[in-house]
């Protein structure tokens, strides 16, 4: 009986303890409207742009919890949230601050267009920064909307290591098949992670490291090594369509240098050395194209084998693409040259051999990528003929060049 009591008396205890931090909890959580108030006005400070709040709620049970609905930004192109869940600090809680710990968002808009609006966002979010970040945020139906109109849903998950390091990161394109994903796995304290991606069948895993400059600036290098992965289907898990199947590896370095996270997104660089083996050319007969001067061009062209480097540049307008030291080998021709892609449009310029003795053929290549134009000078064919008939093999292309 003794020992009941004493359990009992222990129990009521803790009873009473718990109720006097639920009361203490209730008194000292904001009302709904001034804890909305607050939260705008701190969003706007740190963003830069004003931030509406459709309805705010609070809640203490199982956990401390600020539910948050509606989010907006109010730019032409919103950041809208639809659902923002916040968990703060109850230590801090008790002791009357507010301190997010973790963060969920459900369903999300996030227009690219959107984060030239974020005059601030950067500098708070920067990595040299001393400010301790939340410890976790999750998402889920993150749709972001290319410059161009492009959607893209992602979920994740971040954990952070003080002064905004990453220590955990997950990122996945949702009922996207094959499976495409990224992870990023901190070493230790050091600023360097072990990266791994999954895409088109492939992966593509490395290693990424920071390095803080003396005039502060951040500076983002790292190596990926591509392995089998399909072009095609990579492409596509990102709304894009390739002009050629196949599956790829190579040698992928990157580097980007700013002051804030936003810096080396903006500026991050791409330079791929890549070597495929048999592919197909989609949606262009390269021989038929060549035949009828760029009139016709509807098929595929089976390849043999393609080569080359790949550099990509991310900048304030949008993506560049240079495609160099392209060699491209079939059946019926084989091809080198380099090729720009830029604001959705393509401009291009190889040098084509034909197996039936015609060689040294310029080709060019221009036009929206959906609508790719091949032209070839007539001037070309005509000087080609010409050369072959005055000189076999080398006079092919000196009349080729020379009609161009």
């Amino acid at each position: 009986m003794r020992h009941q009591t004493k359990w009992m008396i222990a129990a009521g205890v803790l009873l009473v303890g718990l109720g006097a931090v639920w009361l203490a909890l209730v008194r000292l959580v904001p009302g709904d409207e001034e804890l909305a108030r607050r939260v705008a006005a701190d969003l706007q400070s740190r963003l830069g742009v004003a931030v509406k709040i459709g309805a705010l709620r609070w809640k203490l049970l199982p956990v401390p919890a600020v539910l948050l609905e509606d989010v907006t930004t109010s730019q032409p192109d919103p950041i809208v949230l639809k659902k923002l869940t916040l968990y703060p600090s109850l230590t801090d809680l008790i002791d009357g601050r507010l301190k997010v710990e973790r963060a969920e968002v459900e369903t999300a808009v996030l227009p690219q267009l959107a984060l030239r609006g974020l005059n601030n966002a950067g500098e708070s979010a920067s990595l040299g920064s001393t400010a301790t970040p939340l410890e976790r945020v999750v998402f889920r139906d993150v749709t972001w909307i290319s410059r161009f109109g492009r959607r893209l849903v992602f979920d994740g998950e971040v954990d952070f290591d003080p002064n905004w390091r990453p220590r955990d990161v997950q990122l996945r394109r949702p009922g996207v098949e094959p499976l495409t994903s990224l992870s990023l796995a901190r070493q230790g304290k050091e600023d360097r992670w072990t990266t791994r991606i999954s895409l088109g069948g492939g992966t593509a895993n490395g290693e990424i490291q920071l390095e803080t400059r003396a005039n502060g600036r951040l500076h983002l290098t790292g190596t990926l090594q591509p392995q089998g992965v399909e072009v095609s289907s990579a492409l596509a898990a990102f709304g894009r369509r390739s002009m050629v199947s196949g599956k790829a590896s190579g040698n992928t370095g990157l580097s980007a240098t700013g002051d804030t996270i936003g810096d080396l997104a903006q500026t991050l660089h791409t330079r791929t050395s890549f070597s495929m083996g048999k592919g197909t050319q989609l949606n262009i007969d390269v021989d038929k194209a060549i035949r009828s001067l760029g009139k016709e061009r509807a098929g595929q062209t089976a390849m043999d084998a393609i080569t080359g480097q790949l550099d990509t540049q991310n900048t304030a307008r949008g993506m560049v693409v240079r495609l160099s030291s392209l060699r491209a080998a079939s059946g019926v021709f084989s091809a080198s040259g380099g090729a720009k892609i830029a604001n959705r449009q393509v401009e291009g310029e190889f040098v084509v051999d034909l197996v039936d003795g015609i060689v040294g053929l310029p080709l060019q290549v221009s036009g929206p990528l959906d609508k790719v134009e091949i032209s070839v000078p007539r001037s070309a064919v005509v000087g080609a003929a010409v050369g072959t008939a005055i000189l076999p093999g080398v006079g092919t292309a000196v009349g080729a060049r020379l009609g161009t």
